[in-house]
């Protein structure tokens, strides 16, 4: 990773320098990211980005550029800026894995390291958690009103360039099928999809010319945009230049309700039985949600998911907790921290429904029960990502696990309380 000294606020470097000229920067201290509360009263949140993070964190390197832009603009004093040239973290983090759901006060991240070493990644953990969890809990909810149909994440024309790569792995990890991001199919191996954009049909002299080039150079299995002109004489002349073996039809806009209806009747009666229907436009998971009757296969999601579906940031902080093994904690108005390493562990029912989110203190682990389970895993251990970090895969399958253990009220697409309460034991 370049230019990281883009990802470090000016505030941070000011109380490193601070910290470095008094002393206090080689303090062993503990920080934790958590979230006060769930964006818009939800009722579940999703972890995502921490393979991001532990990349960046493990590159996280103040080179030349850096150095002198820092230098240039009196940020720091010249001791700071040597002390910046060779950082390289070498403390431990534990943290909730991907595809772990979160709730309000659970201890997604706990950094152990020297203050100096801890306080310059506050910047650069919340930026990719509060992106990444937030995409990914939008996402998820698209994924439960799915209900099992194929998801396609669409919205790179909607985002930063990289911000789009960052959204299709959030919404793969969500669940999402496939995204039509190109260079996120291959950082992260995700499968991609997409099909021709109206301006295809419209650089054509007619419908037809742009349907026969499409499959000519697709083959039959394509997804055919049918709503450029009329969607009924589109479906009709889709599969009369496909054949019936047409892979899939794209409404774009329209009633997407009443014109998937119409266009399975028409697509049955034209022998294209087994011709998919996908649906996109301004698709969010109350849309798909009110779509779920209807004869749709898939749904290619855009705008929606990239902007969090009204949520862009997952609300988390970066709070110092302990110092010197002392407990520490902000007690400003509506603003509280509570001191000290925490853990937390999930309860459930015998049936695997959870129960509750405990969150203790380190040092008193609680005897854990035949259904409890604890949800931090060490992600770092001397700087370096531990053995223990999943794969992206293995993070889908938990968070798949993870939304069938809510209780069905939790799933809910209202506002409402969290789906499991948070309980503190005192240590």
């Amino acid at each position: 990773m370049n230019s990281t000294a883009l990802l470090t606020d000016h505030y941070e470097l000011t109380m490193l320098a601070a910290a470095l000229r008094d002393g206090t920067g080689d303090r062993p201290c503990v920080f934790e990211l958590f979230a006060r509360r769930l964006p818009n009263e939800r009722r579940y949140g999703v972890v995502a980005g921490v393979g991001r993070l532990l990349d960046a964190i493990e590159a996280f390197r103040f080179g030349e550029e850096e150095i002198d832009q820092l230098r240039r603009n009196a940020v720091v004093d010249d001791s700071t800026l040597e002390w910046l040239a060779n950082y390289r973290f070498s403390g431990e983090i534990d943290g909730y894995p991907e595809g772990e759901l979160y709730f309000p006060g659970s201890p997604v991240l706990t950094v152990r390291a020297s203050f100096a070493e801890g306080v310059v990644l506050e910047t650069l953990a919340l930026s990719i958690l509060n992106h990444d969890s937030a995409i990914a809990s939008a996402a998820a909810r698209m994924v439960t009103a799915a209900n099992g149909r194929r998801m396609i994440e669409m919205g790179s024309r909607r985002t930063h360039e990289e911000a789009a790569v960052a959204c299709a792995r959030a919404s793969y990890l969500a669940g999402f099928t496939a995204t039509s991001n190109l260079e996120a199919g291959r950082r992260h191996g995700i499968p991609t999809a997409g099909t021709c954009a109206h301006a295809f049909t419209l650089l054509h002299d007619s419908e037809e010319a742009a349907f026969r080039s499409q499959v000519e150079a697709l083959g039959a299995g394509t997804t055919l945009l049918v709503d450029t002109y009329d969607i009924t004489e589109g479906i009709k002349t889709a599969v009369a230049v496909a054949g019936p073996d047409l892979g899939a039809i794209r409404i774009d806009s329209g009633d997407l309700g009443v014109l998937a209806r119409q266009a399975r009747d028409q697509l049955d009666s034209l022998g294209a039985r087994n011709t998919r229907i996908v649906v996109s436009g301004d698709l969010d998971e109350y849309s798909i949600a009110a779509l779920r009757a209807e004869p749709v296969d898939a749904y290619g999601v855009g705008t929606s998911v990239v902007v969090g579906s009204g949520s862009p940031t997952a609300g988390m902080v970066y709070k110092l907790v302990e110092v010197d093994g002392r407990h520490v904690e902000k007690r400003s108005t509506s603003k509280q921290s509570r001191g000290g390493w925490k853990k937390a562990l999930r309860r459930h029912k015998d049936t695997g429904t959870a129960l509750e989110e405990v969150v203790f203190q380190a040092s008193a682990q609680p005897e854990l029960g035949p259904y409890d389970r604890l949800v931090q895993i060490p992600l770092m251990r001397g700087g370096q990502r531990t053995d223990e970090v999943p794969t992206l895969e293995q993070d889908r399958e938990r968070l798949r696990a993870a939304l069938v253990s809510v209780p069905w009220e939790g799933l809910k697409l209202s506002r409402g309380e969290p789906a499991i309460p948070t309980i503190y034991l005192e240590g």
